[in-house]
């Protein structure tokens, strides 16, 4: 019992690996068609493009009063930063 089942497993990697090395073929004879300059924006983790040339975190508003544009040179006296 235990020789067929070796066999039926020996039978069905083979077929398996036969079945891979036919998709590779395939794949290789029919290569994916490709846009002309190769970038469409549609992958995935690509950020679209920005029409205004704002950056993404850009809000547009006031920014002299954010307590983390303060350096210790602009911090007022009497404060141990």
């Amino acid at each position: 019992m235990a020789k067929l089942n070796r066999e039926r497993r020996l039978r069905e990697r083979r077929q398996e690996k036969q079945a891979k090395k036919l998709a590779r073929k395939l794949a290789a004879a029919n290569p994916p068609e490709e846009t002309s300059d190769g970038l469409t924006g549609d992958e995935p983790g690509e950020m679209p493009p920005q029409t205004d040339g704002a950056s993404q975190g850009d809000t547009g508003g006031d920014t002299a009063g954010d307590a983390d544009d303060v350096t210790p040179a602009d911090a007022p006296a009497g404060t141990d930063r």
